[in-house]
């Protein structure tokens, strides 16, 4: 009979039942000790209902609650101090540099006239040299160029007058000639930054220290160079061991991005990518994001002592580097993030062990705790870097970069720096309506601040001065009432039936205190319901007699003072508790309580609070 299986019959598993039986007895009664401090050993003994004024459950749980959030209150100061003993990381200085990979939004391939469709069928665009036929030949589509140089002005980089071509060799199943084509040696664009804002999701304590050219906090990121490179073949595995290739990729156009290690926190890692992202999209230079595949990050981590010089290494002009590894092929900003900190916290493990970290070239599974190896890290003389005898030089006019910058499209950093200025949206809203249905929300939401302060102008009340008021109002409107409205019917903004001309009007009437807020909702809803029927705002409210006739303050202070003798644990929880919270419980009933149109949510919290004040 196998060991694991018993007769019920035998004394030995009925000896087991009855331990298994008095160990988890006696682990419940452990366990909810902190519980049933008012119940009496008899009542447990007896398993006699508790005594009439034992506390409840549910209090008892409320009072924990509140005795820990007491207790992290008291000793968040001391974790303060104690900052760098608790987190093994704060003792360590992190340096981050990332080579970002983007596909350049172009309608033919690098080196030859093959189209650049990646969605099409598997081996259908694909030239004789794309697929390394003996005797092919690379030929320079000079069109790739103008996305790559886009990009590179938006990334304020120098363009180079003169690049040229070089070959990175190693063999793998998705390179056919055995051999990569890039610009090593001469990129065509070098030396430029990226500024990221708190609002790009930095890690705050990375603008500690960082130099300042502006009234806003902000970090710089340097680049050190944007080099153009032909991709691979897509690689997808059969299981178990088999690879199919689709050639549709190979050599579609890339640039390379590179940043100087001057990244030292994982949130500051993505936000940067994220960023880039952001910024290659705005000029139309890669339409394809991260999440479409059309963008791949590769991170370098590396560690060391504060105040160290690690093991003196140098990339670049900048000294006291740590040894730094390599994880390639990052597709997600999340993953971008996990991944740094999971080398981080790994390369921090092996130094304090007394062990050594290698030059290794590592991967990142999503899910994963830890990096695995993929081999060790190659260098100049891996790779055998040689020009390209087969590709002159590529020579780039000023006059050409000239026309470029002059034509670029905005960069999101000018578009929510106007968007604050001319529209008196908050940075936080402006920021959040651009990543929003490509940026269309926000000029929705522009439009609407124009029309209402149009509006307001002309019937020359004092809130057309106040911008601010106007943009902060649009803004909540197109984020949250509008926003909740299609998720909650799954509709994508294109199907958005509620014009700019409608919500200016509601928002005029709301500013001008013509309806309440409750009502400006109702409105709103009437037109994303009814979006075929041609009543004017002003006339829903006139029909619905919506306008607002302010109850006078006697007739208010009755209607809440009724409600409040109707209610007298909530005025002693405010009272007595000090839970202010309540108040805008007493706002809901006296609005709903009242005849709709007849009192304003602001007046009602006045009155309240004087009246809970007495």
């Amino acid at each position: 009979m196998p060991l694991h299986v018993r007769p019920q019959s035998s004394n030995y598993g009925r000896l087991i039942v009855q331990y298994a039986r008095q160990n988890a007895l006696r682990e419940a009664r452990s366990c909810a000790a902190p519980f049933v401090r008012s119940i009496s050993s008899t009542c447990r003994r007896n398993h006699a209902p508790p005594a009439s004024d034992a506390t409840p459950l549910r209090k008892q749980l409320k009072d924990e609650a509140k005795r820990k959030k007491k207790l992290a209150k008291a000793s968040s100061a001391t974790n303060t101090q104690t900052s760098e003993a608790a987190d093994p990381a704060s003792a360590w200085e992190l340096t981050v540099g990332i080579e970002v990979h983007a596909e350049l939004n172009t309608a033919h391939k690098l080196f030859s006239e093959a189209c650049t469709s990646t969605n099409a069928e598997p081996n259908t665009h694909v030239a004789r040299f794309d697929a390394a036929l003996p005797g092919a030949q690379p030929l320079f589509q000079k069109a790739t160029l103008i996305p790559a140089l886009r990009a590179a002005l938006a990334l304020n980089c120098q363009i180079q007058p003169r690049c040229s071509w070089d070959r990175k060799h190693y063999f793998y199943q998705d390179q056919p000639n055995g051999y990569q084509i890039t610009q090593y040696y001469e990129p065509f664009a070098r030396d430029g930054s990226l500024t990221l804002l708190l609002e790009d999701g930095i890690d705050p304590n990375d603008l500690k220290g960082a130099p300042n050219t502006s009234s806003v906090p902000s970090l710089i990121i340097g680049i050190k160079q944007l080099q153009m490179e032909q991709d691979t073949a897509k690689s997808t595995l059969q299981p178990p061991a088999t690879h199919l290739l689709d050639f549709n990729r190979v050599s579609h156009p890339l640039i390379e991005i590179i940043t100087l290690p001057h990244i030292h926190s994982p949130a500051t890692a993505a936000a940067t990518v994220r960023k880039i992202q952001s910024l290659l999209r705005s000029v139309d230079a890669c339409v394809a994001g991260m999440e479409m595949g059309g963008l791949r990050a590769d991170v370098n981590v590396s560690v060391k002592k504060r105040g160290s010089q690690g093991n003196n290494n140098e990339y670049s002009g900048v000294k006291g580097l740590g040894t730094r590894t390599e994880i390639k092929n990052l597709s997600s900003f999340k993953a971008v993030e996990d991944a740094v900190k999971a080398e981080r916290d790994r390369q921090i493990k092996v130094l304090e062990s007394g062990g050594v970290v290698e030059s290794e070239t590592r991967g990142w599974t999503i899910g994963s705790t830890e990096t695995t190896i993929l081999r060790s890290k190659e260098g100049e003389v891996d790779y055998r870097y040689m020009p390209d005898p087969d590709l002159k030089p590529v020579f780039i006019s000023e006059e050409l970069v000239n026309h470029l910058r002059s034509t670029m499209p905005e960069l999101p950093d000018s578009t929510l720096s106007r968007a604050v200025s001319d529209f008196g949206l908050t940075l936080k809203d402006a920021k959040t309506l651009l990543a929003f249905d490509d940026g269309e929300r926000l000029e929705y939401c522009a439009e609407t601040v124009t029309k209402v302060s149009r509006n307001l102008a002309a019937l020359e009340t004092d809130a057309s001065n106040d911008i601010s008021k106007v943009g902060r109002l649009a803004g909540n409107w197109a984020i949250h009432e509008i926003g909740g409205l299609l998720t909650s019917d799954d509709r994508e903004w294109s199907e958005m039936p509620v014009t700019t001309e409608d919500l200016a009007a509601i928002l005029t009437n709301l500013l001008r205190k013509q309806i309440t807020g409750r009502v400006a909702k109702q409105l709103l809803q009437q037109l994303y319901d009814n979006p075929d029927d041609s009543k004017t705002v002003d006339a829903r409210i006139d029909e619905g007699n919506l306008r607002l006739r302010p109850m006078d303050r006697p007739a208010l202070v009755s209607l809440v003072t009724s409600i409040m003798d109707e209610n007298p644990d909530m005025v002693k929880a405010v009272r007595e508790k000090g839970q202010k919270g309540k108040i805008m419980w007493f706002v809901g009933q006296v609005v709903r309580t009242a005849e709709e149109g007849t009192v304003e949510a602001e007046k009602a919290r006045e009155v309240i609070e004087e009246l809970l004040q007495s």
